[in-house]
């Protein structure tokens, strides 16, 4: 069965109450779909970079979801990779096995540690 791509921004915004696990060069959201088989979602913010950086980036995510999901991916969840800085430049190969352990983490319901509401971001001035 192949993965179906996330559209709705509302599976995106779902999956971000889900199980987080980050690497330096990736944040993947993981969270239970009630059987709409596997699905994912790849958000790049432009903090990143400009669109060629942004849309490269993106690439090689959709790469590596393409080639881990239907082996490793969580039957009936969806997953969000969600782009950091240190992806720009990450080694390929390294990033396929940060995705496969973090995946295996997931399976095992093991996701990072709750984090603090950082202070004074945007959402929180007025």
């Amino acid at each position: 069965m192949t993965p179906t791509v996330l559209t709705r921004r509302a599976d995106f915004l779902a999956a971000n109450r889900g199980l987080r696990n980050a690497r330096p060069g990736f944040v993947l959201l993981t969270r239970p779909n009630d059987g709409q088989g596997v699905r994912y979602g790849i958000t790049v913010t432009k903090k990143i970079g400009n669109a060629v950086v942004r849309n490269r980036m993106k690439r090689r995510f959709r790469e590596l979801l393409r080639d881990a999901l239907p082996e490793h991916g969580l039957p009936d969840h969806d997953h969000v990779l969600i782009g950091r800085e240190g992806g720009r430049t990450r080694d390929f190969a390294q990033m396929a096995k940060e995705l496969s352990i973090v995946l295996q983490q997931a399976a095992e319901g093991k996701g990072d540690t709750a984090r603090r509401p950082r202070r004074g971001s945007k959402s929180h001035r007025r």
